[in-house]
Order: structure tokens, then C-alpha cells, then sequence
């Protein structure tokens, strides 16, 4: 009896333990492979995995944007998701480049990208709304230049997405103002929420690419083939979503 009482009190604790503790969020965190660039430097491709929430199914979501207009081309992206939790990532990422091999290929996308600078997932210390990238020297020279890319919420002369009403965090779009020499000027800003972004609860910065050893990208003025990606965390199924966004810099 002495034993019973004792776990049935242990148990009790227990769930007033569970109930203080704060609840658990796993949103979906995709991953990005750089596919690379078009030989001409009109378009970039990538791809975004990862195992979806709720489901345990694995995806793969491959993207290509003409960088003159930052739009998708025509026919992308390549959604692929198989409803059976033994298919890996791995085989998704390879079906979703299989399908889109025929337009990778007649567009000659292959040349790889360059990162420039990139904050990961791990990073400890640092700020997700400014990342400082340069030119690249010879050898072991230090950068060149120093730029300095800033990220800003923006709500004015955008639509609120639908969850504003639901009474959750959210923000509407962002925009990149970038800094050269302490002269600062507007790149991109946001004039309404594409679909494919869901509710967005928050925008980071990712990376800063180009394509691989073309330093022109940088003169005189950075070109449409010098790419910030923005990740955007939206809401999902068991907590924020992350997907990412594809900002030519020199539009």
C-alpha cells in the first residue's frame, strides 16, 4: 500500500511538473542546396528538404528564379512529397532534380555558387538582421570591400495575412537596405506577401551568394547575379516553419 500511495504521488508531480514546463515547439526546418547558376547568370536554382511536420513525410521543394524579374520560371518549383515514412530525404531530393532536370538543362543551370558569407543554424553570437560580406581577395588577402546588408519588417501598402485575424504573432513582409562605404540605399522592399510564404512570423538572413569566382558581380555596382537568401519562418503545424527567399541584389 505504502509503494502505491508513494507512486501515485510521484506520478502526480510528475504532471504538475509537465504542466509547468514551457511547450515544446518542432516546426519544420528545411534545408537549402545551392543547385547553382545558369551560365549567362539569368537564373538561379535551389532546393529546399526536409521532413514535414506532423506527417514525418519527407519533401523536397527545388526552385528556379529568373533573377532579372525574381520571379519563378515557368513551371517551377517541383514540389515533391511521398506520404510513406521510409522514403528519405535523400530520395526525394533526387526525384525533385530528376523532374526538374529537363529545364535545368535547357537553361544550362550548373555553375556552381560562391557563399560569400552565411549564418548557420548553429551560429552562436550574431544578428539575423545584418550580415557583412566583402569581394574576395587573392589567396589569403582579406576582403576588398566591406558591405554590410541590413533586414527591416515592413507592413505599409501590404495586404495583413489572414492570420492577423487569428490573433497570433505575425509580420507582413520585409526589406534589405544595403550599405557600402556608410552610403546606404534600399535594394528590395516587399509590395505584397506571395502565397507560398503562409503567415509569416518572422524573416532572417541566411546567406549571401554569386556565382562561383565571378567577381564582376561586385562592379561597379552589384549585379543581378549577387543573391541574398532570406529565410521565413511562417506558421505552421507544431510550431514556425522555416522556407527561404531568393533576393537578387542588384535588381
Amino acid at each position: 500500500m505504502m509503494a502505491k500511495a508513494f507512486m501515485a504521488r510521484l506520478a502526480a508531480g510528475l504532471i504538475v511538473l509537465m504542466a509547468l514546463m514551457p511547450a515544446a515547439q518542432a516546426g519544420d526546418r528545411a534545408g537549402i542546396d545551392f543547385v547553382g547558376f545558369s551560365e549567362d547568370g539569368a537564373y538561379f536554382a535551389f532546393a529546399e528538404f526536409g521532413i514535414q511536420e506532423g506527417s514525418g513525410f519527407a519533401y523536397a521543394n527545388l526552385h528556379v528564379i529568373e533573377l532579372a524579374s525574381g520571379t519563378e520560371a515557368e513551371g517551377m518549383p517541383v514540389e515533391i512529397r511521398v506520404e510513406d515514412e521510409r522514403v528519405t530525404i535523400a530520395a526525394v531530393r533526387a526525384a525533385a532534380l530528376e523532374q526538374a532536370r529537363p529545364l535545368l538543362d535547357r537553361l544550362e543551370i550548373g555553375h556552381p555558387a560562391d557563399i560569400l558569407a552565411l549564418k548557420g543554424d548553429g551560429a552562436l553570437d550574431t544578428d539575423d538582421q545584418t550580415l557583412r560580406f566583402g569581394r574576395p581577395g587573392y589567396g589569403m588577402s582579406a576582403p576588398d570591400q566591406v558591405y554590410k546588408l541590413s533586414l527591416s519588417d515592413v507592413s505599409q501598402g501590404i495586404e495583413p495575412p489572414e492570420c492577423a485575424a487569428w490573433g497570433e504573432r505575425h509580420v507582413w513582409g520585409f526589406a534589405l537596405n544595403l550599405s557600402v562605404d556608410g552610403k546606404a540605399r534600399e535594394v528590395y522592399r516587399d509590395s505584397a506577401i506571395a502565397e507560398s510564404r503562409g503567415c509569416p512570423q518572422a524573416y532572417r538572413l541566411y546567406a549571401v551568394v554569386t556565382p562561383f569566382d565571378d567577381l564582376a558581380a561586385f562592379a561597379p555596382e552589384l549585379t543581378e547575379v549577387m543573391i541574398a537568401i532570406v529565410s521565413v519562418y511562417s506558421m505552421g503545424f507544431e510550431g514556425p516553419d522555416r522556407r527561404f527567399v531568393v533576393v537578387p541584389l542588384g535588381q
